[in-house]
């Protein structure tokens, strides 16, 4: 394949990863385990938050990231603030992946901060104990549901994502704002679930251990490594590949939990590590598994940025397979 041609697919997949990663209501999955407060369910849709949106309990955020490329044809990170100022759920907050709830010092991208940091940061948004939230993206659901994840990470369990996001709002007929919330601070008990993120060492101990489950959310053609976006082309030793955009059918909506299900192999109960490039669609991986009754789940944050970087870590490429199949 030429550069050019890999070039192409690089961008054209790195923004269906955004674009396409749109889910559906809960009322549509029944099957589905439900979040502990029987209010909410960890996806809701456009109109739950239409009728709840006054509901002072509830802080709504966005949570969007863009993907574009820069003078040179490179691709970089963009946070979302400035379309969310252009117009946004009323009421909303902005959360910043590429601010305050990153780790500013980290030479990778997203990395995770500090617990207490990443508290602040939703405080400032208006999080409190009670609160509940609904997170959103304009381009899809990874990068709310990296955000989804790091809340549990910290303890916090009252939160959803949009089904949809910004477009299924407007779809519905909800209007639009560009005032900034003005929410006051909350306050945040902070019990961290270590668990939840894993780490280089525990990612080479699953290498070695079938007990484990390891899973690449990135594209197929890049999981088999026919082109790189990292030091190295292919996927973490052992792990098998469920793509994002394999979770969701041709109209942007999650699969029926059967054909979810159906994706993820192994015991529900095992110890099981997602993976991408820097954790963020290895997060809506790990959101669907959760929704499934998958029990001990983790994302490698740093994932690809870092382990194809260190030689030692053992990456494999597939040298056949069955274009049929795709």
């Amino acid at each position: 394949m030429l550069l050019q041609d890999r070039y192409s697919r690089f961008l054209v997949l790195n923004v269906a990863i955004v674009a396409l990663a749109a889910c559906t209501a809960s009322d549509d999955h029944a099957g589905i385990t439900e979040d502990a407060d029987a209010t909410m369910d960890t996806l809701v849709s456009a109109a739950w938050l239409r009728e709840n949106l006054d509901d002072p309990d509830l802080v709504v955020i966005d949570a969007t990231v863009l993907i574009e490329p820069d003078e040179s044809g490179n691709l970089r990170s963009v946070n979302g603030r400035q379309g969310y100022q252009a117009g946004h759920i009323p009421g909303s907050g902005f959360a910043d992946l590429l601010g305050d709830l990153s780790d500013a010092k980290s030479p990778l991208g997203f990395a995770m901060p500090a617990p207490e940091q990443f508290a602040a940061a939703m405080e400032a948004l208006g999080v409190g104990d009670r609160s509940r939230v609904v997170l959103y993206d304009t381009n899809g659901l990874s990068w709310a549901a990296r955000v989804w994840w790091m809340l549990r990470w910290i303890g916090f369990d009252r939160a959803a994502l949009l089904d949809g996001g910004l477009d299924a709002w407007k779809a519905e007929g909800g209007s639009l704002s560009t005032e900034s919330a003005a929410r006051p601070t909350g306050k945040l008990t902070v019990r961290l679930r270590p668990e939840l993120i894993a780490d280089q060492s525990e990612v080479r101990a699953a290498v070695e251990d079938e007990s484990t489950n390891l899973i690449d959310a990135l594209p197929a053609p890049h999981y088999r490594g026919e082109w790189a976006m990292y030091a190295r082309p292919g996927h973490i030793s052992g792990a098998s590949n469920v793509p994002v955009l394999s979770l969701f059918d041709d109209t942007g909506r999650f699969l029926a939990p059967d054909e979810l299900s159906a994706l993820f192999d192994g015991d529900r109960d095992a110890r099981t590590i997602t993976y991408c490039g820097g954790g963020i669609a290895a997060s809506a991986d790990a959101f669907v598994m959760t929704r499934l009754g998958y029990t001990d789940v983790a994302v490698y944050a740093a994932s690809l940025q870092e382990w194809a970087a260190d030689a030692d870590n053992p990456m494999d490429v597939v040298l056949d397979f069955d274009e049929t199949e795709e």
